[in-house]
């Protein structure tokens, strides 16, 4: 059976938009490096920061909401306490009804060892009706869109 050819590692230039997020003592586990699931939560938070500050609202209150269909991480190098991290943000496809997004997690300077990725994020938003309890999938609301296009690859 033929290996499937991995994506090459990303650096900074493959990411449009950037949040800082402060590491703290309490992400790094027993093996001194950063939780695996202290990854999931930066990524969670760097997209939806992202959406409600490009959109100006408050994205859980709209008549469409984004939850989480499919979320993975690969890991390249570790990183941790006590130094900042740097979130790069990319969508990979925006769809009628879904966003699939590309989170860079990058730790250290960015002309040296920080200048390609620690790990990187895919992240699946599937927009379902925020006010039907069946929650049906829905198009993506316009506001969402317009925050999001700009950030395509």
């Amino acid at each position: 059976m033929a290996r499937e050819a991995r994506a090459p590692r990303p650096t900074r230039s493959d990411f449009v938009a950037w949040r800082v997020a402060t590491t703290r003592w309490a992400d790094d586990d027993v093996y001194g490096h950063m939780n695996n699931a202290r990854y999931f939560e930066l990524i969670d938070t760097a997209v939806n920061a992202h959406l409600a500050e490009a959109t100006g609202t408050d994205i859980r209150r709209l008549p469409a909401i984004g939850v989480v269909a499919e979320v993975s991480c690969r890991y390249f190098r570790e990183v941790g306490y006590p130094a900042p991290i740097d979130l790069g943000l990319a969508v990979e496809r925006l769809g009628t009804s879904s966003v699939t997004y590309r989170i860079g997690i990058f730790q250290g300077d960015p002309d040296g060892s920080g200048a390609e990725a620690a790990a990187e994020g895919r992240f699946v938003h599937v927009y379902v009706d925020n006010e039907d309890p069946a929650r049906p999938s829905t198009p993506i609301p316009d506001a969402i869109r317009a925050a999001v296009a700009p950030l395509a690859v």
